[in-house]
């Protein structure tokens, strides 16, 4: 991921709760404070956060950390390829002494959920999780039930010729606001790891700085932040460079506009500053569209190559 320099316009300090949540997950995942920035930045856009990488990396700490630190109720499901859709969404139980269905909830039903190893499941325990993470509420045996809120996913996966893997559907990859990776650390920071304490006693040590109103407020707070003209302009210069590529099937829609505009807000928010700028579009871009495109086997590209292409032509104001 391309380093940018911190961008100008910071008028007034970080949320102390925000600041001291930053700051706790940064210590338990060493030199990944990008990586982090993009996580804080989805919970604050009111979006879902989809972790790809190889095994062993830290996927599944970084995610707990943030389950830790964002406090709230918080729940854990490893996928397998034998789950069905009620053990995440929750089921109906008839009650015999009082004639009556009584709906059990799932492991859905909590402020976040961590959905590890999303990519095992079949793609019917997958297609579960849309309703809510699309509306925040779930529906079973017709009737419907509110999630509470926040409802953040954290979802891991391994990459797809992993064996025991499923792809994601296009409809479940594009539930997730933002998808990015933990990669290798450096050899300095692997050697940190080598020689501090285990992730896990970092992670037991992990105490709640924010709450689920406190989050609600931050999003808020996020959503209210100035974005000016020329932001716009970038924003929709990059989704319209992604239409007329020559190597894509199609390009970003206006819902992703709208997503990047979100998200640049809440990524302006994490860093302290209380306006958006372009900078801030340009670092989210590659994470908020790789995984919406796609890219035509002819043209020999991936979508981060192609990603990397709209960056590099779309001038930035």
């Amino acid at each position: 991921m391309t380093s940018l320099p911190e961008p100008a316009g910071r008028a007034r300090p970080l949320p102390l709760d925000l600041e001291r949540a930053i700051k706790a997950v940064n210590q338990v995942i060493v030199g990944k404070s990008e990586v982090i920035e993009l996580a804080f930045s989805a919970l604050l856009a009111g979006g879902h956060l989809l972790i790809e990488d190889l095994p062993g990396v830290g996927k599944t700490t970084l995610a707990q950390a943030m389950s830790l630190v964002l406090g709230g109720t918080w729940q854990r499901v490893q996928f397998t390829n034998d789950m069905l859709p009620a053990d995440i969404l929750g089921v109906s139980v008839f009650r015999r002494e009082d004639e009556r269905f009584e709906f059990r909830p799932g492991p859905v039903f909590a402020n976040v959920m961590l959905a590890d190893e999303i990519n095992r499941a079949t793609p019917r325990t997958q297609s579960a999780l849309l309703e809510a993470m699309a509306e925040g509420q779930v529906t079973v045996d017709g009737q419907t039930h509110a999630l509470p809120r926040p409802f953040f996913v954290i979802a891991t996966q391994n990459p797809l010729d992993m064996a025991g893997t499923y792809p994601l559907p296009d409809s479940q990859l594009d539930r997730f606001l933002l998808r990015t990776a933990v990669g290798y650390p450096s050899a300095a920071e692997e050697r940190r790891l080598l020689v501090e304490p285990d992730r896990r006693q970092l992670l037991g040590d992990l105490a709640a700085e924010l709450d689920a109103e406190r989050v609600m407020a931050l999003v808020d707070q996020a959503a209210a932040l100035h974005v000016g003209e020329a932001v716009l302009d970038y924003i929709q210069a990059l989704v319209s460079a992604s239409r007329t590529h020559a190597g894509l099937r199609a390009g970003l829609s206006t819902r992703a506009a709208l997503a990047l505009s979100r998200t640049a807000r809440a990524h302006a928010l994490v860093r302290g500053q209380d306006f958006c700028l372009p900078e801030n579009v340009k670092l989210i871009f590659p994470a908020l569209a790789t995984h919406r495109l796609q890219p035509m086997p002819e043209s020999g590209l991936d979508a981060d190559r192609i990603v990397e292409e709209i960056l590099d032509t779309t001038p930035v104001p």
